[in-house]
């Protein structure tokens, strides 16, 4: 599970089942119960809000890198985001009422080492119960309880952590717990001597190695990050400029210089990917694997759904039926070979995925299609 994790360097976790899928489409023989070793016993993996302000698993090899270049800005802009739903909401000194709610949810969890849901902190600490106003001045504010806001501020500002689910490995609702009370040999692995750029340097380079050659527009899309702070970042790893060709003909590419040699052609292949699946979301400039499937394939914010891929490019899509039958459909034509090689996919991920029925968390035109049956 960890070499599959850093070989993607991230798994996308907004949505909770993309983490597993992800994994069992490179992994033969793994199962959900594999995965949340990983997660919840060795604890050798963890969820964290990061580049793009996007929930990642990451492991603990890589956090320092992600967490250091990213995560602590995430954190800063969430903070004043926070601060000022609170000013809007009539609490005069937001910085003193956040210490205060930050103590009573660390002191409360603190007697929970089994950790504690939403739902059983908002009942335990009061101040969890204060209504908030976001968008306030706009044309449409919305009203919301504090509770999921500061839990997540909290968490990515390192003080508490994502436990297990409350339900099944497709719940999207978690245990929370006191981050440094959370490894069993109690270091935090991102509690490592890393600056920004060190760390932004660190990504960028384990990035470029599995997802290059790649544009400086994939870069600042994928990172989040500024484009000056991307330009800096790769000036301090030791690339090469490659020419690109199809869709990105005439643009420039990157990757490490111990990455210029060919690689060989491998035998044909075939994959189901889940929504949100790192390799699909890891460039901006996508034409080259995805053709002109986009419209049935992603929704309008630029999220991809469940994908069917040969030989490195999307033909298709799957989903499930709301009695969990796994259906795919084709875009384009493929051969025999391919189509033998698709139907064994899809009979692996129907076991992996036994009796669960998988929601995306955001439908795509083909998703829903076929979920309704009219595939």
């Amino acid at each position: 599970m960890e070499a599959v994790s850093n070989d993607l360097v991230v798994l996308h976790a907004t949505d909770p089942a993309t983490v597993f899928l992800s994994v069992s489409a490179r992994m033969a023989d793994v199962s959900v119960a594999d995965v949340e070793a990983a997660l919840f016993e060795r604890r050798t993996m963890h969820r964290t809000l990061a580049m793009r302000r996007t929930l990642f698993v990451v492991t603990s090899e890589l956090a320092p890198a992600v967490e250091h270049s990213s995560s602590t800005k995430v954190a800063s802009t969430e903070r004043k985001r926070l601060e000022q739903f609170l000013v809007d909401s009539d609490i005069a000194d937001p910085t003193r009422w956040l210490a205060h709610a930050t103590g009573e949810v660390l002191a409360v969890l603190d007697d929970h080492p089994d950790g504690l849901t939403a739902r059983a902190l908002t009942k335990a600490v009061p101040r969890l119960a204060t209504r908030i106003v976001m968008g306030a001045g706009t044309s449409n504010p919305v009203e919301a309880g504090v509770t999921s806001r500061l839990l997540g501020q909290l968490a990515v500002e390192g003080r508490i952590i994502r436990g297990r689910p409350t339900g099944d490995w497709t719940t999207r609702q978690y245990r929370w717990h006191r981050r440094d009370r959370w490894w069993p040999d109690g270091r935090d692995p991102s509690a490592v001597e890393l600056d920004e750029s060190g760390a932004a340097a660190r990504l960028l380079e384990h990035w470029l190695d599995r997802f290059g050659p790649a544009t400086l527009t994939d870069m600042k899309w994928w990172t989040g990050w500024t484009m000056t702070k991307t330009r800096h970042a790769l000036a301090d790893i030791d690339v090469v400029e490659v020419g690109l060709d199809g869709d990105l003909s005439g643009e420039t590419g990157f990757v490490l210089r111990v990455d210029e040699e060919p690689v060989s052609k491998p035998d044909p292949w075939a994959a189901l990917l889940p929504s949100l699946d790192p390799t699909p979301m890891g460039w901006k400039q996508r034409g080259w694997f995805l053709g002109d499937h986009g419209g049935p394939l992603y929704d309008r914010s630029g999220n991809i759904g469940p994908t069917v891929w040969v030989d490195g490019r999307i033909v298709g899509g799957w989903s499930q039926r709301p009695d969990g039958e796994l259906v795919t459909e084709l875009l384009e034509p493929v051969g025999a070979e391919h189509r033998a090689l698709i139907g064994a996919e899809a009979e692996r991920v129907a076991a992996f995925v036994g009796d669960v029925v998988v929601r995306p968390s955001f439908p795509t035109p083909l998703q829903r299609q076929l979920s309704a049956g009219e595939g």
